[in-house]
């Protein structure tokens, strides 16, 4: 196949933001010996705080029967996979919880390993139909260079989760900082995707009623930092086959950054200056901001409203932008996936359709379309029902696609 469309015309539906992970059962098996005994007195203390993580839902995150059920009678055929359980010696989900500090790192770093060598063998069940992400700390260099090798022989080619940096964390170096380098060089030798997911990079609010609010209001900026980091600090550059991936942002917000960052770069090139701040040549990027964007990132756009379609359509190029469910988060698309494909994707032609719900993913991540074609045939939704258009949220879907 040469596209996400099969012969009998349905789409070639690949999510490229889900989450899975172990049970502490499971997790507990995958450990270093040496941390069992610290798990256990660990694991007695810890009550989860998540509710999809919790009774019946949580099973969704490694229960092959299930997920793969489920995921395919909503019109999904294959995954790219963040974690979404709690690693050994976390304080909460990998997505939220801050950085290791030299305290805990030792323990935290065991945690997150036991994920990866179960993330190898969770993918290894449906190694066609999943792309698992690695998870890495940057408190020491040398063994983040570790893990990204581990996933690249051990074919986790979801890449790796790339931490974003609070600015409360002292003990970790900022994104933009040069000691970053062995990491970039790590990845882009070894064809490693960088990915960032949202949910990171907030500082601690503090216990004051208002802190979950604040969080809510103001994530959505410091998850979108990492992008800014990498390209305003010549990341791109020096690494110009790095693959850098933004998961759970959206994309409707990126054009008008890039128009902002590319007059200041017009600016600092022409001219020398911005305003009273000046700018010696050697510091200004031989290309421009949007051009490192549309050379070096994707985005995985999670339940994406028409936005999402509109700025891939008319500034990024819909070989940017990439479909995801975030299955099986409460804000997910499941079971809604048809309706909200019908949703985000009115008017939009077929062939960019299907580039945008599968074909970018299989590029990208290396889904072979020819093996996933043929679950298509069957879950696939088609082209003519995608082509419907919907007038709203259906009754009882909990994502905010269709409110966007």
């Amino acid at each position: 196949m040469t596209t996400a469309v099969t012969d009998n015309d349905r789409y070639v539906v690949i999510s490229t933001d889900s989450h899975a992970g172990g049970s502490m059962e499971q997790y507990r098996d995958y450990l270093d010996p040496g941390f069992r005994e610290e798990f256990d007195a660990w694991r007695e203390k810890y009550r989860n705080p998540f509710r999809d993580l919790q009774d019946d839902g949580r099973t969704r995150n490694w229960d092959d029967e299930r997920r793969i059920s489920e995921q395919r009678t909503d019109g999904v055929v294959a995954e790219v996979t963040f974690p979404n359980t709690v690693p050994p010696f976390f304080p909460t989900g990998a997505l939220l919880t801050p950085p290791p500090t030299a305290e805990n790192y030792r323990r935290r770093l065991a945690g997150i390993r036991a994920h990866n060598r179960w993330m190898v063998d969770w993918v290894g069940a449906a190694p066609e139909q999943r792309a698992g992400v690695a998870q890495v700390f940057l408190n020491d260099l040398d063994e983040a260079v570790k893990d990204v090798e581990f996933a690249a022989e051990n074919g986790l080619r979801g890449g790796i989760l790339l931490p974003a940096v609070p600015d409360d964390a002292k003990q970790i170096e900022p994104l933009y900082s040069p000691v970053y380098d062995k990491l970039w060089a790590a990845c882009q030798a070894n064809d490693v995707i960088v990915n960032q997911h949202s949910g990171g990079g907030s500082p601690s609010y503090g216990n004051y009623s208002s802190a979950t609010f604040m969080f809510l209001a103001e994530t959505t900026f410091y998850s979108k930092r990492g992008m800014t980091h990498l390209v305003l600090s010549g990341v791109f550059e020096r690494f110009p086959a790095l693959k850098y991936v933004l998961a759970e942002q959206g994309c409707a917000w990126v054009p008008p950054v890039l128009e902002s960052w590319d007059t200041f770069h017009r600016e600092m090139r022409d001219t020398g200056r911005v305003g009273e701040l000046g700018f010696p040549a050697e510091e200004v990027l031989p290309l421009s901001p949007s051009e490192y964007v549309k050379r070096n990132v994707w985005f995985a756009a999670s339940f994406p409203g028409k936005g999402e379609v509109a700025a891939a359509r008319e500034v990024l190029g819909t070989d940017r932008v990439m479909w995801a469910s975030d299955y099986p988060h409460h804000e997910g698309t499941y079971p809604f996936t048809r309706e909200a494909l019908r949703w985000a994707f009115e008017g939009c032609p077929v062939g960019e359709t299907a580039a945008m719900v599968g074909g970018n993913a299989a590029d990208l991540y290396g889904f072979d379309l020819d093996v996933l074609g043929t679950y298509a045939e069957t879950w696939g939704p088609t082209v003519e029902e995608v082509s419907v258009p919907i007038a709203g949220r259906p009754d009882g879907a909990t994502s905010p696609a269709f409110a966007r």
